[in-house]
């Protein structure tokens, strides 16, 4: 039988969504037993959020001050070393999970499968390949642990009605001195996060330039969405690049998706495949983003847009 260990994923004592969507993942498995694991420098707020999900047997949190940040190579040798006994190792394929699994892998001497999207059965995976244009069938070895990131996109998160034990590890590992956390930089907003909102509102290069992407945020705080952009928009200057969507941008699956202003190029179609209902808006009737919305308005965005606004 399967044992699956989820690394969880937070920000400020706040557990990520996206967490929640790797259990769906490791139930498909039937797996014996599905264990969270919280690495912090105090990880029992987050460790309460955890057990919660439902679906989850354990949540085991490991204490240390080195933990404060979520560096890859210090987390990872703490990651392998309370992986041992258990069969599968998830984390979720977010910049997150992208950063640290790959360490765990090659500190556990396995390869690593990406962007899980099916389970057909506890080592036989199915993750996309060549931009999301084709599916690949993986079967890892049966005799080794498997170390995989999972799509988010494509799981649904489990709900928030359990009420797991809580266990400490500690754990002996030895932690590396040549890569040390000096501070982040990152943008503050008070617009849902682009990665688990439930609604985004989306601008391309038909936006024009950085002034009239005013008009995509407008929208966006109107219906509470979060803003994301093309790859073109983010190359323009117009955007950072944190809101990119797209195959080298972020992969998302909201309820609801507003392209302004976007052709539709593969790699942007890419990220929003799963998404519940997807909106364009373009001047272009012939754009390939219509041939995936589920609505399409043909015309000028800075006429549609602002109507669309007045009459939310």
């Amino acid at each position: 039988m399967s044992k699956v260990l989820i690394v969880a994923e937070h920000h400020d004592g706040h557990l990520n969504p996206a967490t929640a969507r790797c259990v769906s993942a490791a139930l498909a498995l039937k797996a014996e037993s599905i264990d969270v694991l919280v690495l912090a420098d105090a990880p029992d707020a987050v460790a309460a959020q955890a057990a919660k999900l439902d679906g989850i047997s354990r949540v085991l949190t490991i204490a240390n001050t080195a933990n404060s940040a979520p560096i890859a190579q210090v987390l990872a040798p703490q990651v392998a070393k309370a992986a041992d006994g258990y069969s599968h190792v998830f984390a979720p394929s977010t910049t997150f999970g992208k950063d640290l699994l790959p360490c765990v892998a090659a500190l556990l001497g396995v390869a690593q499968i990406s962007d899980v999207m099916a389970v057909e059965s506890s080592h036989v995976f199915q993750r996309p390949i060549y931009a999301g244009n084709a599916i690949i069938t993986v079967q890892a070895a049966a005799d080794r642990t498997v170390a995989a990131t999972i799509r988010t996109a494509s799981w649904p998160a489990v709900a928030a009605g359990g009420s797991a034990p809580v266990e400490a590890l500690t754990i002996e590992a030895a932690l590396p001195t040549h890569t040390r956390y000096r501070g982040l930089q990152a943008g503050s907003s008070d617009r849902p996060d682009l990665q688990s909102a439930g609604k985004v509102i989306s601008g391309g290069r038909g936006v024009g330039s950085a002034e009239n992407f005013g008009i995509i945020f407008a929208l966006a705080d109107k219906i509470g969405a979060a803003v994301g952009a093309s790859r073109a928009a983010v190359d323009a200057g117009y955007v950072p690049n944190e809101l990119q969507v797209g195959q080298t941008g972020k992969i998302i699956a909201p309820e609801l998706y507003v392209a302004i202003g976007i052709s539709g190029a593969i790699q942007h179609l890419t990220g929003i495949k799963d998404a519940g209902t997807i909106v364009a808006i373009n001047k272009d009737a012939e754009a390939p983003i219509f041939e995936i919305a589920d609505i399409g308005l043909v015309g000028d965005l800075f006429k549609i847009v602002p109507e669309l606004e007045k009459a939310l």
